[in-house]
């Protein structure tokens, strides 16, 4: 069992500082931190770390030092719920070993944000990351960045270099001073149901080498084109969108170099949706794995939503509908995606006006003083009117015993009052574990109200599981071996069963455990291995991953 060592200044038996602890930390030791603004460094060499907030607000502030505000060489770091900010060196740096940062905001003044220079593993998921010349940069590592806001930094938003391979996820990039993401020198990024808007330059621009998959990423407000591919350089560009971008918005040096399928299709405003849209996205909700009994809550809604709308064309009174839901499961159990669809269904019957998607966390809402709160959280809702505001893991608004807890009960308060003044004109959907939601309705005497259903999202079973790995494989292009089914089925009902499992989450998580052993293995090989050889996963490759 791991250790955990409490950092909280003045208090009797805990460490006066985040660097202390971590020279007293032994191997796999979680280091909570009290809530409070700390003025230091740290620096973590060849360690197995957790760094995470015990309660409210935990700020690492090195804004006045030279050097990054933590460092991490070798070693595997996690950090969770931090606030780290730096001056004219980076927020967060990785030497080599692993990082994984999870709802942590950074920020820093010059030079990049977030550097990792390999060989090295990072994951960012549910952070935010703020000025500083650049946000992210890779280099000679692998990265996975999900559900991610870059913002207002002076240059580019996410660099990928020197053969990095990054993918992107759900992440925002926005009023980026150059591009929003840039590839060179053998990079290779990949954009998933991405969003990059504002950019002084190309939105996305690849060059020297370098090869980009770009899937469902839309590109608006650009001063340059949408996506530029420069000579020598490889990829494909599926299902994207660019609006009121410079002409033409997607430049190919090459073409014979990069598969573009589903041109985007120009843009149509005020035009009336068609049972078409409808349908199409219900077939998206479809071809989600499992869920069963979510599909038919969500198509329940459609159907009165869409009969609603009818009667309101034939001049017939309507009954009121809320529009706000919560979503109550684990992690990974695809709350997320249908939160999404569901605006868009919205949006294609005329009930909202945009659908767009505002992903927030309790950071987003809560304030730093009395007041600051209510106009915070009064900001973010009116960001999202005419779409859908998703707040994950909304019980921290209301989590009992939380430092600053009146400070979350204020944007409840206000939230609740929001909800009912403007609910024609956005769609709230709360997400988080069953049991806590069940106690964050409790927060507020008219919260539960608010909502006119709670939609449950199940585990998926073991073979759910081994299809989304499955789907996985065929999509970045490899093939499994017949054989390996019945080995995942296996795992995943082992692991399903414990406490902490991420569903898809650790779907995702043993894909690329399979990926790193099929590397491993065909690098042995001392050679240029054969297409067929790069394309296939071996049975050996999934039960090293398991294993």
């Amino acid at each position: 069992m791991s250790r955990t060592l409490l950092v909280a200044p003045g208090r009797p038996g805990a460490y006066p500082s985040i660097a202390a602890a971590v020279l007293d930390a032994p191997v796999d030791a979680v280091i909570s931190i009290a809530a409070g603004v700390y003025h230091e460094t740290v620096n973590v060499a060849d360690r197995s770390l957790t760094l995470a907030a015990d309660s409210g607000e935990v700020t690492i502030d090195a804004t006045n030092a030279p050097v990054p505000a933590l460092r991490s060489s070798g070693g595997r770091l996690a950090l969770r719920d931090l606030i780290i900010r730096a001056g004219d060196a980076p927020a967060v740096q990785l030497d080599g070993g692993t990082l994984r940062a999870e709802h942590c905001a950074l920020s820093a003044g010059f030079g990049p944000v977030l550097l990792a220079t390999g060989p090295a593993e990072l994951s960012v998921s549910h952070c935010q990351v703020d000025g500083g010349e650049h946000g992210l940069v890779l280099e000679d590592c692998t990265a996975q960045i999900e559900h991610t806001k870059v913002n207002g930094v002076s240059a580019d938003g996410v660099i990928v270099r020197l053969g990095a391979t990054a993918v992107l996820r759900d992440c925002q990039l926005t009023n980026c001073g150059r591009r929003g993401v840039y590839a060179y020198q053998y990079g290779r990024p990949t954009l998933e149901s991405c969003e990059i808007s504002g950019t002084a330059e190309a939105g996305v621009l690849i060059a020297s080498d370098s090869t980009a998959v770009l899937r469902h990423t839309l590109v608006r407000d650009t001063a340059g084109p949408a996506v530029v591919y420069g000579r020598r350089c490889r990829g494909e560009v599926v299902s994207c969108r660019w609006e009121n971008t410079a002409e033409p918005p997607l430049e190919v040096a090459e073409p014979e170099l990069v598969s573009v399928t589903e041109a985007p299709p120009v843009e149509v405003h005020d035009v009336e949706p068609t049972a078409a849209d409808v349908e199409s996205l219900l077939k998206e909700l479809d071809a989600m794995v499992g869920l069963a009994s979510v599909k038919d809550e969500v198509r329940s809604l459609i159907d009165e939503l869409q009969v609603n709308e009818w009667r309101r064309k034939a001049g017939l009174p309507i009954g009121s509908l809320s529009h706000h839901l919560v979503f109550a499961g684990a992690p990974g159990t695809g709350k997320t995606t249908v939160a999404r669809i569901y605006g868009k269904l919205l949006a294609a019957l005329g009930v909202l006006p945009k659908g767009q998607f505002n992903e927030v966390a309790r950071r987003d809402l809560v304030g730093q003083f009395l007041g600051h709160t209510a106009e915070k959280t009064t900001t973010v809702f009116e960001s999202a009117t005419g779409g859908v505001l998703f707040i994950d893991e909304a019980y921290a608004l209301s989590r009992a015993g939380a430092e600053n807890d009146s400070f979350g009960q204020e944007a409840i308060d206000t939230l609740v009052k929001l909800m009912e003044d403007h609910r024609d004109e956005a769609a709230v959907i709360v997400a988080g574990y069953s049991d806590e939601m069940v106690r964050f309705m409790d927060a507020n005497p008219g919260l539960a109200s608010r909502f006119s259903k709670t939609i449950d999202f199940e585990n998926y079973a073991p073979d759910e599981l081994t299809l989304i790995v499955q789907r996985m494989v065929t999509a970045q292009q490899y093939d499994l071996d017949d054989d390996a089914a019945p080995i995942l089925e296996r795992h995943f009902a082992v692991v399903s069963q414990a406490a902490n499992f991420g569903n898809a989450r650790d779907a995702r998580r043993l894909f690329d455990r399979v990926r790193k052993a099929q590397s491993q293995r065909l690098r042995r090989l001392g050679g240029m291995p054969s297409v067929s050889e790069l394309r296939t996963f071996h049975l050996d490759d999934v039960i090293t991953a398991v294993s």
